[in-house]
């Protein structure tokens, strides 16, 4: 793909977001670097020359791949964040998206039995994927709509707005997207994720969330005289799976339901290992699930031996809600740009994370916006240009004074 810069101070949300999926920025959750793979400075590199010509004042931190912007205006300040990579789950590699007109519910990829939600979309423009890579929605969606609003203020510099801080990071999909993000590079008090999804949903609340690492030991002899002696380190594994309650897996949960997920496994008669995730909107219930980990493994070497089966459990984020509860003008300002479109807004507890429950923790209150994406992180990705439009415009609204 030809990544000569490009600028068009009058280019559509559409098309913006058609170029901007192109780029194949996908996060390697097994890299060491930072960013965690070298195609995501292209994306940033577009970034930054397109946000220079749209009259803001970049600064580009080429070592660690974050574009901050701040396009001037009145105090205080306001900023807008979104994340520039796209998940491990799904290849984002040569991404061809497919514009749907006037969906109608007879498109053979996105049928309304599989995703019944999109009974709701019966008449919109749709941008769907032809089902071989992710879209990347999550988050050139958002990332999109910040630049939608970054040219409607460069074309209309006789509208008031309030000084703008602008900031797209890498990595968020490996929980690494705050790494190396500097405050100092980022002027605002309080901030905005635009990684959200369906229209009208406002979110500060999120789950706790941590990971577990699991090491089985096993003793590997020939099978022929292994009475006695063999640990088969495989089986022991899924002796410690069958141990956490079945109930408690995403499949089976929602809303402020927590889970644990096994999110990889592998194993051999004499190693194996497994990586948990573990989700808990209640702090207590967080708590108790991290426990019951340790207390798994504890079981396993008293019936196994010592060192059988080790664990390190380390938290990723924590939910924003604690902190959220003291900067709740930044949800009715929201809501109330919202209900200026003649939409009801809503309020529904984030079943994962986002780089703005990091940073809310850190002390930068940044509760998180609707983007009009949805299958996110899968080959069925789609957003609904609609939706995606009246994001942009709640945007705007929120950067008026």
């Amino acid at each position: 793909m030809d990544h000569t810069p490009l600028i068009n101070t009058d280019e559509s949300l559409l098309h913006r977001f058609l170029r901007y999926v192109e780029y194949d920025t996908q996060s390697d959750e097994d890299s060491e670097t930072s960013p965690s793979t070298a195609k995501q400075y292209h994306l940033a590199t577009q970034l930054a020359y397109e946000l220079r010509h749209l009259g803001a004042d970049v600064d580009y931190d080429k070592e660690h791949c974050y574009v901050y912007a701040v396009l001037p205006g009145e105090e205080p300040a306001l900023g807008f964040i979104a994340h520039m990579d796209t998940s491990p789950a799904v290849s984002g590699a040569d991404v061809k998206p497919r514009i749907i007109d006037s969906y109608d519910g007879s498109d053979p990829f996105l049928t309304v039995d599989a995703f019944p939600e999109l009974q709701n979309h019966m008449g919109e423009t749709l941008i769907a994927t032809d089902g071989t890579t992710l879209l990347g929605a999550d988050d050139k969606a958002g990332v999109a709509e910040i630049m939608h609003m970054v040219q409607y203020f460069y074309r209309h510099p006789e509208l008031s707005h309030r000084t703008l801080c602008i900031a797209f990071t890498p990595d968020e999909e490996i929980g690494k997207g705050t790494s190396f993000f500097d405050r100092s590079r980022f002027p605002a008090d309080e901030a905005y994720t635009v990684d959200g999804g369906k229209f009208g949903i406002v979110e500060y609340e999120n789950f706790n969330a941590a990971q577990a690492k699991v090491k089985i030991h096993g003793t590997s002899v020939h099978p022929g005289s292994a009475k006695g002696i063999m640990i088969n380190a495989s089986l022991v594994a899924m002796e410690f799976n069958s141990m956490l309650p079945e109930d408690q897996r995403p499949e089976h949960t929602e809303g402020y339901e927590g889970f644990f997920m096994l999110d990889k496994l592998s194993g051999t008669v004499e190693e194996a290992s497994m990586t948990y995730i573990i989700r808990d909107h209640d702090h207590d219930k967080f708590e108790e699930k991290k426990e019951r980990i340790v207390s798994i493994a504890e079981t396993l070497n008293c019936k196994y031996g010592d060192g059988v089966c080790q664990v390190e459990v380390h938290d990723q984020y924590h939910n924003m809600l604690d902190v959220m509860k003291d900067h709740m003008h930044l949800i009715q300002h929201a809501f109330d740009a919202i209900r200026e479109l003649d939409y009801e807004p809503q309020s529904l507890p984030i079943r994962g994370g986002t780089d703005g429950a990091m940073l809310t923790e850190a002390g930068l209150p940044c509760p998180n916006l609707c983007t009009g994406g949805y299958n996110f992180h899968s080959r069925y990705e789609y957003a609904s240009l609609p939706e995606m439009e009246r994001s942009a415009e709640v945007l705007i609204r929120l950067a008026k004074t």
